[in-house]
């Protein structure tokens, strides 16, 4: 699972972590009837806010959702599951967008991909997914070369960037398919008048998905020499959580234009959510999970990392190493079939749901599991608690 949109169940509360997994569930299982088991490995969490949307607009009619069998993935349980339009437009965004990125792994040569018969595989599932994502698209009426133009428009961009280069120059072609994909909804549910604030919405959205991304993994880029817009334009953490903020207040304003059968859950995701990931990207939260290192800080003392003169079994030099030299290095990023592997096994295990972290299939990063604790005795201000969320009367 991946995605900047990632709720804590203890801020969701009963109705709204009902509600958000019958997306979650929706998606995946609208990916594996129409494309088979593969498919749902693409499944992520910024794609499902494309069902929400959708069906915020229309309401909960009779056929909007439907029983689904039990799944590893919620202990085996039933589940009332979202179908529909939404839910297939999210599996035709989620597949074409998927296929971009592995054209992209196989550009890059990461991991096994370097590998020639590994590279061509993965160029066949990319093909396969992207032709899936075009024929499910068209099923409903969106025009999927809008994603596929603005993921090769994204290439000659980035190739051109330098210092200087406006950062939102980079953004533009996340913010342009988005935006398109947001704005369908509207198609969908029937309500033309809501096409342009939700294309604002989605643009706002895509600049913000482009931005965190980057922030999470500058770090880790500077470290391998990978691409990062920020780095390559010269764009300052300050200036990059300005214009996050910016398209925060802006997502706000237009989802006040945009007429709803009942959009709690989607202000939720939104307003409230969309935030707390902007402020967990620029670490200005912490969640009541973190690592015992982020509470009390690094080893400290004789036994810290690279300390002159230490003693113990694992002082530098010694054969056996620092334990802690290996802990601060971090893991690497998997390859694409040695993430699909590890998705698999996360899926299988329930880790995605039942676990309070899991790590990342293909970044290796830790992910919150679905029904992960948190700590939800911070501050909260005006509809920040789930109860209150309920009529979504905030003015916020």
């Amino acid at each position: 699972m991946f995605g900047i949109v990632r709720p804590c169940s203890h801020r969701l509360g009963d109705r709204f972590k009902g509600e958000w997994m019958a997306h979650l569930c929706g998606l995946c299982l609208a990916l594996r009837g129409d494309h088979g088991q593969l498919a749902r490995v693409v499944t992520n969490y910024d794609g499902l806010l494309i069902s929400v949307l959708t069906e915020a607009q229309l309401g909960r009619g009779e056929g909007g959702r439907r029983t689904a069998g039990p799944c590893a993935l919620r202990g085996m349980r039933t589940a009332s599951v979202a179908r529909g339009e939404g839910a297939r437009l999210a599996a035709a965004v989620s597949l074409v967008l998927a296929a971009a990125k592995v054209r992209d792994h196989v550009a890059d040569r990461d991991g096994l991909l370097a590998r020639r018969p590994v590279a061509a595989a993965a160029r066949r599932v990319a093909a396969s997914w992207g032709r899936a994502g075009e024929h499910s698209g068209a099923a409903v009426g969106f025009d999927t070369g809008v994603l596929v133009d603005a993921v090769d428009r994204q290439l000659g961009i980035e190739t051109l960037a330098g210092p200087g280069t406006p950062i939102l120059t980079v953004t533009e072609p996340t913010e342009t398919a988005t935006a398109a994909a947001f704005a369908h909804t509207a198609r969908l549910a029937g309500r033309p008048g809501n096409a342009a604030p939700l294309a604002e919405t989605g643009r706002l959205f895509g600049r913000l998905a482009h931005l965190l991304d980057a922030v999470e993994d500058r770090e880790a880029d500077a470290a391998s020499g990978a691409w990062n817009p920020l780095t390559a334009t010269g764009t300052s953490l300050t200036e990059a959580r300005r214009l996050a903020d910016d398209a925060l207040h802006g997502i706000r304003l237009a989802l006040r234009d945009t007429e709803f059968q009942d959009g709690a859950l989607v202000h939720l995701l939104l307003v409230h959510e969309l935030r707390r990931s902007v402020d967990r990207a620029f670490g200005t939260t912490s969640c009541g999970h973190s690592s015992p290192e982020a509470a009390f800080g690094p080893p400290t003392g004789p036994y810290a990392p690279g300390t002159p003169g230490t003693r113990g079994p694992h002082a530098p030099g010694d054969p056996h190493g620092n334990p802690y030299d290996d802990l601060s290095k971090g893991p690497g990023k998997r390859g694409f079939w040695a993430g699909c592997a590890a998705a698999l096994a996360v899926c299988c295990t329930c880790k995605v749901c039942c676990a309070d972290e899991f790590e990342g299939p293909w970044s290796r990063k830790r992910r919150e599991g679905c029904c992960s604790s948190c700590d939800c005795c911070e501050a909260l201000d005006c509809c920040d608690c789930c109860e209150c969320c309920e009529c979504c009367a905030c003015d916020c």
